[in-house]
């Protein structure tokens, strides 16, 4: 995983791939909810790191919980 002080300015949906170590749909998937801003060039998403720093630092502090499975699912989260 790659600390904040790695990630590029202007980033991918690959970057964040890696950071939350979440899968490549998942990515996509987080990136189209508009939770953080978005540019899109042709076809690829580009996500300026300070819209999704703001946006990561304001989540729960705890993971969301299903509580019919006890299990944590991401989901939730976003």
């Amino acid at each position: 995983m790659k600390t904040t002080v790695e990630l590029p300015d202007v980033m991918e949906v690959k970057h964040i791939q890696g950071f939350l170590r979440i899968g490549r749909s998942q990515a996509y998937q987080l990136a189209k909810t508009g939770a953080f801003h978005t540019v899109t060039v042709g076809k690829r998403i580009l996500i300026p790191k300070k819209s999704f720093m703001e946006w990561f630092e304001g989540m729960p502090s705890e993971p969301a919980h299903d509580e019919r499975s006890g299990e944590n699912t991401l989901s939730e989260v976003f």
